[in-house]
């Protein structure tokens, strides 16, 4: 660093952009929802190789719906925000000579969060992958724009092929994921911490498909975030060309979904099956797009800002706002607290998500009335630069 030069430093609380943080706090909400209900409530397996009907109507409403408009689409969102971010951290350190190594290190420290998240507290753990995703990103942030849009737009092609041709031998056997279902239910409800860790930990190599499916996905998500920062859309957003942007992409999108789900694509034939593979994933994205810039113009509007308004502290806090969740949720569901595992239905399940959303509300708003950074945040940003970053709030 030159002499005289100013050291590099995280954004200020005053230099956040809070519809970011709105969007972030509000893809929270889609995230901890279907969390609780496909994961937490019970093996994430059952969903794909052994679905039971919901025990009521209610329950299966909410499923639908949930499904529908809900699943992969916040954290769909939270990919795109990632990419944004480090995008935003790329460039506010142009200036220093440590930039590749600090955001280096930034990702160095996501991935340990990421695996002590995995092995110690919740297998659905998605810092890890965004972690190892984050270094393939990196480079691409020297190039060009055009390069980022190039490489995003090559990545979601590569995913959507995958649905459509998935490769040869990637996912267990059925008896395979049939023992894991049964072993969940016994161990995930009754064991104790330790019993429950091992578990987890011979969950890995199960959950490991599921992230090698959706990994381009993730790497093209980050991309199209990073290309959306440096075009301007999200620091000078066009409140008109937003909402233009989110109609065309919530209509489509929901029509590709509903299609697929309404089985109005024939997949009777070869091509038709590879067409209904095709359209829930790309109505996905599509849905994402048109919540994540129906949400970014709204809050830019006045009126937006009052009604949204309570969902920025929370994003300004999401990291230790999801872990916080992942260690209370955990503590609900399984042996070692209230053992709930297996226990409840789709209703019951997503009103104690909105319980601890809910009171994350509040306490995130206090919390950031004393203090400038989450404490997960203020943790890995002083180890990310290496020195204790200030903490309290002044004046």
């Amino acid at each position: 660093m030159a002499d005289g030069a100013t050291p590099p430093r995280p954004t200020g609380p005053s230099e956040r952009i809070d519809a970011i943080d709105v969007l972030r706090g509000l893809a929270l909400l889609g995230v901890v929802a279907i969390n609780v209900v496909t994961i937490f409530r019970v093996s994430i397996f059952e969903r794909f190789f052994f679905p039971k009907p919901p025990a009521s109507s209610i329950d299966s409403a909410v499923e639908t719906i949930l499904i529908l408009a809900v699943d992969l689409k916040a954290l769909a969102l939270f990919s795109l925000l990632f990419g944004a971010g480090l995008a935003i951290q790329f460039e506010r350190l142009a200036k220093s000579e440590r930039r590749t190594s600090l955001l280096v290190r930034r990702l160095v420290v996501l991935l340990a969060f990421g695996l002590i998240h995995l092995c110690l507290i919740w297998n659905g753990d998605i810092l890890t992958e965004y972690a190892l995703a984050g270094f393939i990103v990196l480079p691409f942030l020297f190039g060009p724009r055009w390069l980022l849009a190039v490489a995003a737009l090559a990545s979601l092609g590569l995913y959507l092929a995958m649905q459509a041709f998935p490769p040869p031998g990637l996912w267990p056997g059925t008896a395979a994921m049939g023992q894991d279902v049964a072993e969940a239910h016994r161990i995930y409800a009754t064991g104790g911490f330790l019993d429950v860790l091992a578990f987890r930990l011979r969950e890995i190599p199960l959950w490991a498909p599921l992230h090698a499916f959706i990994f381009p996905r993730t790497i093209g998500l980050f991309l199209l975030g990073a290309f959306a920062w440096r075009t301007g859309m999200l620091r000078n957003p066009s409140r008109y060309l937003l909402f233009s942007i989110a109609a065309a992409c919530i209509g489509l999108g929901a029509a590709l979904i509903l299609c697929h789900a309404g089985g109005f694509i024939a997949g009777g034939s070869i091509t038709g099956g590879r067409l209904r593979a095709l359209a829930e994933p790309l109505g996905t994205i599509l849905l994402a797009l048109g919540y994540g810039a129906g949400i970014i113009g709204i809050a830019n509007l006045e009126s937006g800002k009052k009604l949204l308004g309570w969902a920025a502290p929370l994003g300004r806090m999401a990291f230790t706002n999801y872990l916080a969740q992942s260690v209370i949720l955990g503590w609900i569901f399984y042996g070692y607290g209230l053992g709930l595992f297996g226990r409840l239905g789709v209703t019951s399940a997503l009103a104690i998500a909105l319980a601890v959303y809910f009171v994350q509300v509040p306490f995130s708003a206090w919390w950031l009335r004393h203090y400038r950074y989450g404490p997960v945040e203020w943790l890995w940003r002083t180890l990310m630069y290496g020195s204790a970053q200030p903490m309290r709030q002044t004046a």
